[in-house]
């Protein structure tokens, strides 16, 4: 399946910082450029952090007193420890949070939304930067086409990720918004299905209205008590002149499908023993 990873749409033309760098030295940085944070970096051009205007404010504000007045009383030692940080290694949030430039849009888009950051640092395996990818980058993946989203999740993930014929299940875009339905063979199979469609590039969210033939998610002793009540229910129709096929369906005397047997056999009977005929909404698996 084809997704977009972070070197894909990340800058890679930084600005950037020493850790040497002083309050105006950063602020001009920010200004002149346009910018709202810059990554720090050591000799080896390993970032060791990032400072930011929230950074820089927060540093002033510490200098001032209630109501922005010049604070008279005498400061706590961390407050003076913060009014001399003057540098970018003192005013700098550390460590960065970092990502691969071969991570998936959707992964780093995950790390910032738990980091609660706006960007992340991009660095190669020796830990050097390469780049920096923030929020308006990912989101520019989010711009894709309803169609071009469809042909990809037929294409990579029902056919060359599930093997799955490309018109077995309905697939609906509309604004990003997927809308799955059909029949599958089983829950798990469903689950991976939806799963793998929320990693596709474009997609904002999907609504699954799969249905399912097996829940093979249930545990082994549900199954073994759900055998003994077929058990129960081929004994009961035995009794009556019936029998269950192998999917639990009522055959034998009397019945025949498109028809309904007489006498005991009928279909308020079969009803009431909980069987399941091949017309039956009950029985999932021929609906």
């Amino acid at each position: 399946m084809t997704q977009r990873i972070v070197g894909q749409v990340m800058t890679t033309a930084v600005v950037c910082v020493r850790p040497d760098a002083s309050f105006k030295e950063i602020l001009n940085v920010l200004v002149g450029h346009g910018l709202t944070a810059v990554p720090v970096l050591d000799e080896q051009d390993r970032p060791v952090g990032v400072v930011s205007e929230a950074d820089l404010l927060c540093d002033e504000a510490a200098g001032e007193g209630p109501g922005g007045s010049a604070r008279t009383a005498r400061p706590s030692p961390d407050a003076r420890l913060a009014r001399r940080a003057k540098d970018a290694a003192g005013l700098m949030t550390s460590p960065a949070v970092c990502a691969s430039p071969e991570w998936t849009v959707a992964r780093a888009a995950r790390v910032m939304g738990r980091q609660g950051v706006r960007r992340l640092v991009v660095v190669d395996e020796a830990g050097r930067l390469v780049g920096v990818v923030s929020r308006s980058d990912l989101l520019r993946g989010f711009l894709r086409r309803d169609g071009a989203i469809i042909e990809e999740i037929r294409r990579e993930v029902m056919g060359r990720s599930l093997g799955l014929s490309r018109d077995a299940l309905d697939v609906r875009v509309e604004e990003g918004e997927v809308t799955l339905g059909g029949i599958v063979e089983t829950k798990s199979l469903a689950s991976v299905l939806v799963r793998l469609c929320e990693d596709v590039e474009g997609v904002v969210a999907v609504a699954d209205q799969l249905v399912y033939r097996t829940d093979d998610t249930r545990p082994a002793a549900d199954i073994g008590a759900d055998r003994v009540r077929r058990r129960s229910d081929h004994d009961a129709a035995m009794e009556r002149g019936l029998r269950l096929d192998q999917d639990g369906c009522v055959t034998g005397a009397g019945w025949s499908r498109g028809s309904e047997p007489s006498g005991a056999g009928g279909l308020g009977e079969r009803a009431a023993l909980g069987l399941r005929g091949p017309d039956n909404t009950h029985d999932q698996r021929r609906r």
